[in-house]
């Protein structure tokens, strides 16, 4: 903490408790940052300050700030002029009050900072405070004053350290009423259920597993074309939107696909119905009179039909050639050897039926002996 340089020097005010500290960023930006250039030869693109009146280039130590009038005016503002404001918030973290810390909407919290001892004599207040805060379960709300402006602030403890959260003050929030969905529409306790089923199966994430994926790629990206190679291309995918999607079948695939990714007994698998997909007028079929084109359906119907009358006529067919043949052969070398065959088959059921009777009579001639 030592290391890092601070941004706010003051005191926290606890009551008639003064505590030194300094105020840390307790956050920092991992982001890719990008220069301009100029396409036709690559060229750096900078921006350079100007005074209007000398008409040439100044440097950072020569630019103070103003506060512009609505006629034009300008009225130069210093750093010294701020920090003598009347105001007890200048240079002091200010405590109000102690509430609870589910009252504090996430939406009006800003930046982060921690507060360091700034000096051995305030570590007794400041552990005081970060103990009370403790056991209490509750978060300070603050007023401070930085770069230029009074903001709220809202005081916890993370880990052994007293955090500030900026928060935006409530006038500074916009009204959600006209960005929320249309009120017509109605969720079944079907659809609820599959969506708890999801959260369940989701479970919770330890953050800290989490990572940045963009920042990754970016980095490959810059990486490749570095060492002149061909730079990763994105996977071919289905095209976002274009699709009319089951709602429930949306939600039962994927709380089986979250159950597969954690190796979970999925079960018998939910049989669903994709609503169809909207296909492009070039081939989607006409409407006739208000319906839809029957083409498809009478073409499945004629060849059920076609199949059955084939068979049919085959058998048919057959049969009729069959006792055609039988009628008109002549009596040749065909009907001989088909009357012989018909003769040798029935001398052969003859002697089976002779064998078979024998077999049933013998016992009984034993018996009568």
């Amino acid at each position: 903490m030592l290391h890092v340089r601070s941004i706010w020097n003051g005191a926290i005010s606890f009551g008639l408790v003064s505590i030194p500290i300094r105020l840390v960023n307790a956050t920092e930006s991992h982001s890719i940052s990008f220069r301009q250039i100029h396409l036709d030869d690559g060229g750096r693109i900078r921006y350079r300050k100007f005074c209007e009146l000398e008409d040439h280039e100044v440097t950072t130590g020569e630019i103070g700030k103003a506060y512009e009038a609505a006629d034009g005016m300008l009225i130069p503002i210093t750093d010294e002029d701020l920090a003598s404001l009347p105001i007890p918030t200048a240079k002091t973290i200010e405590i109000v009050a102690f509430v609870p810390a589910d009252r504090i909407d996430p939406l009006q919290m800003d930046t982060a900072y921690y507060l360091s001892v700034n000096g051995v004599p305030a570590a007794k207040p400041y552990v005081l405070l970060r103990e009370a805060l403790k056991r209490s379960q509750k978060v300070a709300i603050a007023k401070f004053a930085l770069r230029g402006r009074e903001r709220l602030g809202m005081l916890r403890v993370v880990d052994d350290v007293i955090a500030m959260h900026g928060l935006l003050w409530p006038d500074e929030i916009r009204a959600a009423d006209e960005v929320a969905p249309d009120t017509s529409v109605t969720v079944r306790d079907k659809e609820l259920d599959l969506a708890d089923a999801l959260m369940d199966t989701l479970g919770e994430v330890d953050l800290a597993d989490l990572h940045d994926d963009y920042r990754e790629a970016v980095e490959r990206l810059i990486a490749a074309k570095a060492s002149g190679e061909q730079a990763p291309a994105a996977p071919v995918g289905e095209e976002a939107g274009g699709k009319v999607l089951d709602l429930m079948a949306a939600l039962e695939k994927s709380v089986r696909a979250a159950k597969e990714s954690r190796g979970e007994d999925t079960g018998e698998a939910t049989e669903v119905t994709p609503l169809p997909a909207r296909k492009s007028a070039r081939t989607e079929p006409k409407a006739v009179g208000g319906k839809k084109s029957t083409s498809t359906a009478t073409k499945s119907g004629a060849k059920k039909t076609t199949k059955t009358a084939t068979k049919t006529a085959t058998k048919t067919t057959t049969k009729t050639a069959t006792k055609a043949t039988a009628k008109k052969a002549p009596a040749g070398t065909t009907a001989k050897s088909t009357a012989k065959s018909t003769a040798q088959a029935a001398g052969t059921k003859k002697s089976t039926a002779k064998k078979t009777t024998a077999r049933k009579t013998a016992p009984r001639k034993r018996a009568s002996a």
